[in-house]
Order: C-alpha cells, then structure tokens, then sequence
C-alpha cells in the first residue's frame, strides 16, 4: 500500500510553478503548487497525462482554449496537447497529476486531425510587410507572401476561419534612401511601390483579405502613439543617452541603410542594426569599422538620448513564448545565442523626419522606430479587417482567443520572435499571445541574393501571366529556401516546365483524356473487376493525400514537401498507366482495363483537389476538365469520378513553354525596364 499526502515542504521548482515526486506508483506522478496569479509554462511531451484538482481554482489552457479548474476537476492530456494551470484565485492551486508513456497512443495524436486544428478560433496569417522601396522579386515571393497564401487557403478548405494579412512597410529608412535616388518625396515612393507591390500579389493570385497601407490609414498613427505609450508606461522602455554614430561631414545620423560594417556577432558585412546573415540586431556603434553612405570620412561617434529598451532582462518571459506556439529551433537557437549576451539594450526611437512620432516630448525630432512600430501594425490590421467583416476585433484589447501566424525571412527573426512578444507583454500584460512561426532563408538569383536596391532580381511582373501563374508557384514551392538557401537559375525553372509540368503532368492528363474519348465517347467509365494492383495503387493514392495534406498542415507546413507529393502522385500514376496499358486493348480483359481508366480519373480528380493551395488556377481548371465544380473542401478519401461524367482533358491547356513575351524569363543580366517595374 502507498499513501502520499501534499508536503509543501517537498517541492521543488519546474515548469514555472513547484512541484514535488511520488513515488512506487509505476507510472510518473506528483504533487503541485501553482501560487495565485502565477501559471505553469505551456510544455508538450508524448506521455498522457490527467491532473486531478485538489484545492484552489483557476483555469487550464489547453491548445489556446480555457477551460476552469476547481476542486473536483478532472483534466486528462493528450499526448503533444500544449497544457497550462493557471490561478486566478487569491489562495494556493493544489494538484496531483500522472503522466505515462503510450507509443500508439503518442502516434494517434501526433496525427489527429482534430486536435491540430485552430477549432472555432480566429487565425490571423501574416506575411512581413514589404519595403517599398521597390517592386516584389521572385525571392520575396517565394517567402512570405506564398507560404502564407498556401497556408490559407489550406486551412479555409478544412473549414478555419483563416485570413491572410499584410501591407506595405511604409516608414522604412530605406524608403528614404530610395525617393532620395529617384528624387521624390518619402510618401511619393511609398505609395507609388505600396500600389505596384499590390499588383504583383494579385498576378501571383495572392489576395489578402487586409492590405493595410500604413501611411494612408486612418487611426494608424493614433494607434501606435497609444500602443507604444503603453509600452512606456510599463517602466521599462525609458530615454537612454548612449553614443550614436553621425556622418562626419554632414552630420546626418547613422543607422540601417545609411551605414555599413561588420557585424559584432559574426563578423559578416551589414547594414546598420541587424545582420542578415546571423540575424543578431547591433547598434551600429558596435560595428567594426563602420562606414557612412553618406560621405568617405569614418563616421563620429557623439551621446544620443532615444527611447531604449533593455531586452535582455526577458529572457524567461521569451523563453515561455518560444514554449507555447510553433517556433522552429533555428529561432529558438537565435533567442538562446542573443540572450547569453550580457546586455541587449535596443533603441526603440531614431532622429528622423519620416516616420511617427511618440506623443512623449521627452525625444524631440525622432520617430518610433519602423520595426517596433510593426508589432503594433499587426494589431491594427486585425481591427482593420475586423472593421470590414463586422467583428469586434480590437488593436488596444487583442483577444485571448486570436491564434496568430507568422510567415518572415530569418533576417526579420529578431524582430518577430524576440522583440515583439516583449512589447506585447509590456503593452498588454494580461495578453499571452499565441503566435506560430514560419521563417525561410534567402533565395539567391543565379548564385547571389535576390537584391532589390541592387535591382538584383526577377521582378514579379517579368514573369507572371494568366498562362503561367501556377507554373511559377509550383516551381517556387519546390525550390523555395525553408531549410537552407536555395538558388533560382532561368534555365532550371525552364526545364521543369517543359520536362515536369508540360512533359509529364499535361502528356499525362491529355493522354488520359484521348483514350477516354477513343474507348469510352469522351465519359467516364465506371470501374469494373479490380485486381491486387488496382486495390494497391488506390491504398498509394490515400497514402499522396495524407502526405500533402501532412505537409500543409500548421505544424509541418513545408511547400517544398507538397510540391514534391504533387509530383510523386502524378509520377505513381504515369508508372500505373504503363504497366495497365499492357492489357488495355486485351479483349479479356476490359473490365479490368475501365477500372485502370477510373482510378487514373480517380488521381485526377485527388490532383485537382490537394494542388489547390498551391496551384490554385491549375486545380480549377483541372476540375473543370473533369466535369467537377472548383474545388473548395479538403478531400477526406479518394473518389472516383461519376460514371458518365463527360471528361474534356484532351483539349485542356494547363501550362505553356516559357518565352521572353509568355512568362517573360529573360537571360541572365537583362533588367526591367522603368515601365516594366
């Protein structure tokens, strides 16, 4: 016989709250404490467990849902179910859980559908807003903007209120620099590219349900005076006088675009305040041998009062962040290598004459600076969007119940996944945002990074028509850099469309429509006897669904894997045509040979479905060459198209070969033109 009784005595700290063993049960256990206003730090793990409510009241949260906790409370977790006990009494929360190790039971949930989606809640999908500063590249495309269109119109086609949010980044530094080479004003530049960045999204099929143009908007500026005296009034963001650099000659104050030099995390050339290669931020007065833009002579260093920030006194509160949502390790790793510094204090206000300025008077002539400034951006496109659907969505009082997703470079993984959750602390203490993270490198053109300023790229506009649209989104999904860099060559993207999209999946489609209109008058047959590998390829089918759908999922989104199941469905059906063509003329066997023909239709008809995230034109157009409506839910099985049903793939056109007046891909080193950009 065991008898445990609650020793506070016994406990120990973890997870964030106290905790203490008992032992002998067989299977882990133990007693809790959670103080009142304190919670236990969101944790997963593969072993079930249930915590039973001994004294005290407050609530689990569990997967972003609240539920209460009293005593008497039963509270069972699955396995990967993120779980937190919060007290929202004024006396002791007292628990006794047990956790064990279940191997098909971890696997189950690891897959269950139900248990990986958003449920009821609101999903808020961003894609960083551009710089205008120029018009949208393939590079950025490839990023951002189509991984969070993809990630969308996955999540509406299994039923999520989803929405993809973004804008333009209006009151960037190099904004400045740009209307200063073109020789307009800062709001001219902006609103000119903000317009042209807008057009390029809606040639790739990217329509976001909220484009907040930030200098245009109305009660933009309000909002982020008010989110970011909110910022101040939590004591922590205070006016710090630290060196700064100015140009020597102009005097003209140095940060971002206006001064170069080499990083103090990794040595790597940069522009001022954060390096694109490790991603840690600088102050620019750390840079080694800093050079001005603005003149030859080196730069002078002088005592400049600003708006600052000490990040590195967060490091548990970021930590308990990175514990909660989606956060791939390479942010993780990121947030653990900035934190061991022994001090991270980030300015958070710049001299400038383009921008927002705080209503605190205590820095005259500078403006919040553009990336801070963006935190409070996200806020104000919900409310924005809110606004037009006739929701209640609230900037300054940001819901409990908002599940965001974000989707950067890893040159904005600073900002994102470091700073921002700490101004959101600081402005809305009793908001435990719930932010999933989806971060890619950098696409090089030809061997070297894309470049806007540089105009080192592949416009969008070069490229995308009606004809070959998806052409573009395909390749790019497969080739995208989400694990590492990845290169755009002209010549690979060519080869793929005429060998992949145009040689296989077309010849494919129109071979299949030809053969239904010499054998079965343009109808679908009905599928007859069925053999051991018609039964097989069907399980194969099921087997390309789950893989795509595995791979557009939140928690392992990755376009380079869809694409690539894409492809290895048509590739599975192209080798299953061969070997059933053997014996397809055969008078014998002909039942036989119509069941082969509905199945190659039964791929068809999954294609036109699961390509749609990626390729959404194709996929409509596929079904409508199949006699189906355009696909708008996600497939739960494999079916058959209708016996009769008239099928028109002989004539579809899905995809073009490439020419400098279709897709418009040039040879390497020719650029756009003015009117092109």
């Amino acid at each position: 016989m065991i008898f445990s009784r609650y020793d506070a005595r016994a406990l120990h700290d973890a997870f964030g709250i106290r905790m203490s063993s008992i032992e002998g049960l067989g299977v882990g256990a133990g007693w809790g404490r959670v103080a009142p206003g304190q919670a236990s730090t969101g944790h997963q793990h593969d072993e079930t467990e249930f915590f039973v409510i001994v004294a005290g009241r407050g609530e689990f949260v569990v997967d972003g849902r609240r539920h209460p906790a009293e005593p008497g409370t039963l509270a069972l977790f699955e396995p990967f179910e993120t779980h937190v006990l919060e007290n929202t009494g004024d006396t002791d929360l007292i628990f006794v859980t047990q956790y064990w190790r279940d191997p098909g039971r971890a696997l189950q949930s690891a897959d269950n559908e139900e248990r990986r989606a958003f449920g009821d809640r609101p999903v808020f999908v961003f894609s960083t807003p551009p710089t205008p500063n120029g018009d949208l590249h393939l590079g950025h495309l490839s990023g951002p903007y189509l991984g969070a269109d993809a990630f969308v119109r996955f999540q509406r086609m299994n039923g999520t209120e989803a929405w993809h949010l973004t804008g333009s980044d209006d009151y960037q530094s190099y904004v400045v620099g740009a209307a200063r080479q073109e020789g307009r004003e800062p709001a001219e530049t902006a609103a000119h590219y903000s317009a042209e960045i807008a057009r390029t999204l809606d040639l790739m099929d990217i329509r976001p349900d909220q484009y907040t143009v930030t200098d245009a908007e109305p009660g933009y500026r309000d909002g982020l005076r008010d989110f970011f005296s909110r910022v101040v009034a939590s004591g922590w963001a205070t006016v710090t006088e630290k060196d700064a650099l100015f140009d020597a000659e102009s005097g003209q104050y140095l940060y971002e675009v206006d001064v170069k030099g080499g990083c103090p995390g990794c040595g790597s050339g940069t522009s001022g305040n954060i390096c694109e290669e490790c991603g840690e931020p600088n102050t620019v007065v750390d840079l080694a041998e800093p050079r001005s833009a603005a003149s030859a002579a080196e730069p002078r260093r002088a005592p400049l009062a600003r708006y600052s920030l000490p990040l590195h006194v967060f490091r548990e509160e970021v930590a308990a962040h990175h514990s909660l949502g989606r956060v791939p390790a390479r942010l993780r790793e990121l947030g653990d290598r900035l934190f061991a510094r022994p001090a991270m204090d980030i300015p958070l206000t710049h001299p400038s004459s383009w921008g927002v300025a705080p209503t605190e008077t205590d820095v005259d002539g500078q403006v919040i600076w553009v990336w801070p400034e963006m935190s409070y951006g996200f806020l104000h496109g919900i409310q924005s969007l809110g606004v037009r659907l006739g929701r209640d969505w609230k900037a300054a009082e940001p819901g409990q119940d908002w599940k965001i997703v974000h989707f950067f470079g890893y040159d904005n993984s600073f900002y994102h996944s470091v700073l921002y959750p700490v101004l959101y602390r600081l402005a809305h203490p009793d908001w435990e945002p719930d932010i999933d993270y989806h971060v890619n490198e950098f696409y090089l053109l030809e061997g070297s990074k894309f470049s806007t300023s540089r105009r080192h790229a592949v416009w969008g506009k070069e490229v995308l028509t009606p004809d070959s649209v998806d052409a573009v989104r395909y390749f790019l999904s497969r080739t995208r850099p989400e694990g590492e860099r990845t290169n755009f060559r002209r010549a690979d993207y060519a080869r793929t469309l005429d060998e992949t999209l145009i040689g296989t999946w077309q010849r494919w489609l129109h071979d299949l429509g030809a053969r239904i209109a010499k054998h079965y008058d343009g109808k679908a047959p009905d599928a007859g006897n069925w053999t051991p590998e018609h039964s097989a390829f069907l399980a194969r089918l099921g087997a390309r669904l789950a893989a795509v759908g595995g791979s557009l999922r939140a928690d392992g989104f990755s376009l380079n894997q869809a694409a690539a199941e894409l492809d290895g469905l048509v590739a599975d059906t192209v080798r299953f045509s061969a070997l059933e063509s053997l014996t397809a003329q055969s008078a014998g066997w002909q039942n036989e040979a119509r069941t082969a023909i509905a199945l190659e239709l039964a791929a068809a008809r999954l294609l036109a479905h699961i390509a749609t995230p990626v390729m959404p034109r194709f996929a409509g157009r596929l079904a409508a060459a199949l006699g189906l409506p355009e696909p708008t839910t996600w497939p739960e099985t494999v079916q058959l198209v209708a016996p009769g049903t008239e099928i028109r793939l002989a004539e579809a056109v899905f995809f073009k070969s490439a020419d400098v007046t279709g897709t418009g891909i040039r040879p390497a080193g020719e650029t756009p033109g003015e009117g092109d950009r």
